[in-house]
């Protein structure tokens, strides 16, 4: 049974752009897009939810608009290097996408720090919406 979902409005993609935009300190679209997602991880059936995109600092990121005003979220950097947030769903967009960015921010650290051999507090560990803390 095809369940319909009702595309994220234009306030709802202002609004993860005022995100985005307090994020990395200027103007990022998200770009509406759909993805077939399975809702029911007991069934195979697909379900066409409206999406959002957008992409920074080499990764991807989707925001999945879910029935019952619920959102899905995960960030990813190739096809076998895919995240989430350790949460399956959110009821509220704001915290789907803070949480989506943080995770990505942490990640984004720890890569760095894996590579460069740096400690999180020399890469400026602290929250994504201030400053690095040196």
């Amino acid at each position: 049974m095809a369940v319909a979902i009702a595309e994220f409005t234009v306030a709802d993609r202002n609004f993860v752009g005022d995100i985005l935009r307090e994020r990395y300190l200027r103007e990022v679209e998200p770009e509406p897009a759909e993805a077939e997602l399975r809702l029911d991880p007991e069934s195979e059936e697909l379900t066409s939810c409206p999406t959002l995109y957008w992409s920074e600092r080499g990764a991807h990121f989707v925001v999945f608009k879910l029935p019952g005003g619920r959102f899905r979220c995960q960030f990813f950097y190739s096809e076998s290097e895919q995240f989430g947030t350790g949460i399956d769903d959110y009821d509220n967009l704001a915290q789907c996408v803070r949480t989506l960015l943080q995770v990505q921010s942490d990640h984004e650290r720890s890569r760095a720090s894996a590579v460069s051999g740096a400690t999180a507090v020399e890469l400026g560990g602290g929250d994504y919406f201030g400053p690095p803390v040196l």
